[in-house]
């Protein structure tokens, strides 16, 4: 899924809890569903809204309301394992690691991450430039600092 548009990232994450639930021994999981639903598996909050196909599809979420995305936030998610697993940035399968011994937990690890990806796509975005690597993890140093 290299660049997907919102309905199609927002269709793989809906198939794939579907596929999950089904359990269509002739339409197994592929890798990356399995991923994705263990992902949904963590986020309990999610279930019934990837259940609804119908009904959330084209739904708008607003931030400046409060409204968190479900589906950029199982993305970002997506993505982060996929960022931890090959190491890229360089130094970020480091600092889950260090996020993980101490929070406890491989998904508050994640959240934390998130917050910097945000962070350095927001700050893209204002700066009309490219994602950049040194002020994800410069964001990510700083939450283990904060944490120590």
């Amino acid at each position: 899924m290299f660049n997907p548009s919102r309905d199609q990232a927002r269709d793989f994450l809906f198939e794939a809890w579907r596929k999950f639930n089904a359990r269509e021994p002739h339409n197994p999981l592929s890798a990356l569903e399995t991923i994705a639903v263990g992902i949904i598996g963590r986020h309990p909050e999610y279930h019934l809204l990837l259940e609804q196909r119908d009904h959330f599809a084209d739904r708008d979420y607003a931030p400046e309301f409060g409204e968190t995305n479900p589906f950029l936030h199982l993305s970002m998610h997506l993505a982060i394992q996929e960022q931890i697993a090959i190491d890229q940035p360089r130094g970020i399968k480091a600092a889950h690691q260090k996020l993980m011994a101490k929070l406890g937990s491989d998904l508050e690890a994640e959240h934390e991450i998130m917050d910097c990806l945000a962070e350095m796509i927001w700050q893209a975005q204002h700066a009309k430039s490219a994602p950049s690597a040194e002020i994800y993890l410069k964001c990510l140093e700083t939450k283990l600092i904060g944490l120590a």
